[in-house]
C-alpha cells in the first residue's frame, strides 16, 4: 500500500513538472524560434560565401548544398560583352576574307579554293581579330587623355560607355592573347597540309623545266625571317601581360609596376604586333594584283586600328601635352570662366571619384 501510494504521488509530481515544462515552452517558444531563425541564418552561407564555397572545393550538381540554387548564378557576367564583340569581329574578318580568297577565284575563274577555310581563311581571321583586339584595349585610354585634356581635369566622370568600354580591356586583352596563341599553331601546322606538299611538288617540277638551278630570292628570305622574329616577339610580349593580369602576379606587383607592365609594355607590344603584319604585306601595297575586286588586302584593313591608336598616343607623348596631361593626373584643374561655371555649376568639377588612364 504504501508502495502504491508512493508511486501515485510520484506520478502526480511528475504530472506537475511536465506542465510547468510545457507552460514555459509555450511562453518561450517565440524566442526560441528567433533563436533557431538566427542560427538558421548563421548557418545558410550568402551570396558570396557560396561562391567561395563553389571555388575552393570542386563540387558536382548533387553535392551543391540545398541553400545554393545554380541557375540563378551568371555564368562569367564579365565576359559576355568582349565575347560578343570578338565573335562579330571574326565573323566580318572571315567573309571579308572568305570573299577575297574563295569566293572572287570561284568567280571570275571558276577555281575551287574551298580547301584554303579551314586553315588559310581561318589564319587569316585569327590574327586580324587578334590585333583588332589589342587595340580596342587601348583605344579607350588615349580618348580618356584627350577628354581630359578637353576638360582640363580629372575629377569629372567619364560618359557610361567609355567607363564600360574601360572596364573590360582586361577580357579584350586575353582573348587578343587566345587568338594569337591559335594562330601561331595554325602558322606552324602548314607544312603538315597535303595541299602545301603538293604546291611544293609542282614549285619543283616547274624549277626543273625552267632549267632553274637556285630558287632563292633575298628579298622574300628577308620578308619571311623579320616576319616570322616580329611574331614570336609579339606572341612573347602578350604573354607577359597576360601573365601579369592573374590575380597571384598583380598581387606581388605594386601599382607603378603593374602600369608601366600594362600600359608601357602594352604599347611596345602593339608596335611590335602591327609592325609583323606590315612585314607580311612587303610590297603587296603597291601591287595592284592583290587588290581583288577592289579591295584592299586583309592585311592593310587590320592595320588601320592599331596604326590610328599609336598615332593618337604619339600625339599624347609630345612635349607640351604630355606636360599638361600629367598635371591633370597630379589634380591640377584648369580654371572655369565664368559662364562655363554657371552652366556646370559649382560642383561640376568634383562630381564623381579621381579617374586615372
Amino acid at each position: 500500500m504504501m508502495d502504491i501510494r508512493h508511486t501515485d504521488s510520484q506520478i502526480v509530481e511528475d504530472q506537475d513538472t511536465w506542465n510547468e515544462l510545457v507552460i514555459m515552452g509555450q511562453e518561450d517558444q517565440p524566442h526560441l524560434a528567433e533563436q533557431d531563425a538566427q542560427d538558421h541564418k548563421a548557418l545558410v552561407p550568402t551570396g558570396t560565401e557560396r561562391r567561395h564555397l563553389l571555388v575552393s572545393f570542386a563540387v558536382e550538381e548533387f553535392e551543391v548544398p540545398p541553400s545554393v540554387c545554380i541557375e540563378e548564378m551568371s555564368l562569367f557576367p564579365e565576359w559576355h560583352l568582349p565575347l560578343k564583340l570578338t565573335g562579330v569581329l571574326m565573323a566580318l574578318t572571315f567573309l571579308y576574307t572568305f570573299m577575297r580568297d574563295v569566293l572572287q577565284p570561284f568567280v571570275s575563274q571558276g577555281r575551287s579554293d574551298f580547301y584554303k577555310v579551314p586553315i588559310l581563311v581561318v589564319n587569316k581571321t585569327l590574327p586580324w581579330t587578334a590585333i583588332s583586339l589589342l587595340a580596342l584595349v587601348y583605344l579607350p585610354g588615349v580618348l580618356a587623355g584627350l577628354l581630359q585634356l578637353q576638360r582640363g581635369t580629372k575629377y569629372r566622370p567619364f560618359p557610361v560607355w567609355l567607363e564600360r568600354w574601360m572596364s573590360m580591356r582586361k577580357q579584350l586583352g586575353l582573348l587578343a592573347f587566345f587568338l594569337a596563341v591559335l594562330h601561331s599553331i595554325y602558322s606552324l601546322c602548314y607544312p603538315m597540309r597535303r595541299s602545301y606538299r603538293y604546291k611544293l611538288l609542282n614549285w619543283a617540277f616547274q624549277q626543273v623545266q625552267r632549267n632553274q638551278e637556285d630558287s632563292w630570292i633575298a628579298d622574300d628570305v628577308w620578308r619571311m625571317e623579320v616576319y616570322v622574329s616580329l611574331g614570336i616577339t609579339g606572341l612573347g610580349l602578350l604573354a607577359l601581360l597576360a601573365i601579369t593580369s592573374l590575380p597571384s602576379v598583380t598581387d606581388t606587383l605594386n601599382w607603378r609596376e603593374f602600369v608601366w607592365m600594362q600600359r608601357s609594355l602594352g604599347y611596345v607590344a602593339l608596335v611590335v604586333c602591327t609592325a609583323h603584319a606590315l612585314v607580311y604585306g612587303w610590297r603587296k601595297w603597291v601591287e595592284p594584283k592583290h587588290f581583288v575586286w577592289y579591295t584592299p588586302p586583309s592585311f592593310i584593313l587590320a592595320s588601320l586600328l592599331p596604326a590610328t591608336v599609336l598615332l593618337i598616343k604619339a600625339v599624347l607623348l609630345l612635349p607640351c601635352l604630355n606636360r599638361r596631361l600629367e598635371q591633370i593626373h597630379r589634380g591640377w584643374v584648369r580654371p572655369c570662366p565664368l559662364k562655363e561655371r554657371q552652366v556646370l555649376g559649382k560642383d561640376s568639377l568634383t562630381d564623381g571619384a579621381p579617374k586615372t588612364l
